[in-house]
C-alpha cells in the first residue's frame, strides 16, 4: 500500500467514527424531544395573574396589620429599666432586643432569660 492509500483509509475510519458520535448525539436529542412533547402548554390569562398578585398583596397587608397590632400590645406592657439593663449586661444583646424580649414575657425577667439560654 502506498502512503496515500493509508491516509485515505485513516480518513475513512475517522469519518465513520465521527458519524457514530453524531448518531449517538442525535439519538439523545430525539429522546429529549419525546420527553418535552409530553408537557402541555397552557396559556395563563392576565386575570389569573392579577388575582394571584392581589391575593399575595392582601396576605402581606394582613400580616403587616397583625404585626403592628402585636407591637402596639407589647408597647402597653410596662418593663423595669433595671431588668433591661440586667439582660443587656448578662447576655450582651442590644437595649431594643432586651426590651422586646421582656415585653414578650410580660416583664418576667426569669422567663426572658430562660428563653435566651434555651
Amino acid at each position: 500500500m502506498s502512503q496515500t492509500d493509508e491516509i485515505n483509509d485513516t480518513d475513512e475510519v475517522e469519518d465513520k467514527q465521527k458519524q457514530k458520535k453524531v448518531t449517538k448525539h442525535d439519538g439523545g436529542a430525539a429522546d429529549l424531544e419525546r420527553v418535552t412533547d409530553y408537557a402541555e402548554e397552557k396559556e395563563i390569562s392576565s386575570a389569573d395573574i392579577s388575582s394571584a398578585v392581589n391575593m399575595f398583596g392582601d396576605k402581606r397587608s394582613k400580616e403587616n396589620e397583625e404585626k403592628l397590632a402585636k407591637e402596639r400590645e407589647l408597647q402597653k406592657i410596662h418593663v423595669k429599666k433595671e431588668d433591661i439593663e440586667l439582660i443587656m449586661n448578662e447576655t450582651l444583646i442590644s437595649k431594643a432586643q432586651a426590651e422586646k424580649l421582656l415585653r414578650e414575657h410580660s416583664g418576667d425577667i426569669v422567663a426572658a432569660l430562660e428563653e435566651l439560654i434555651n
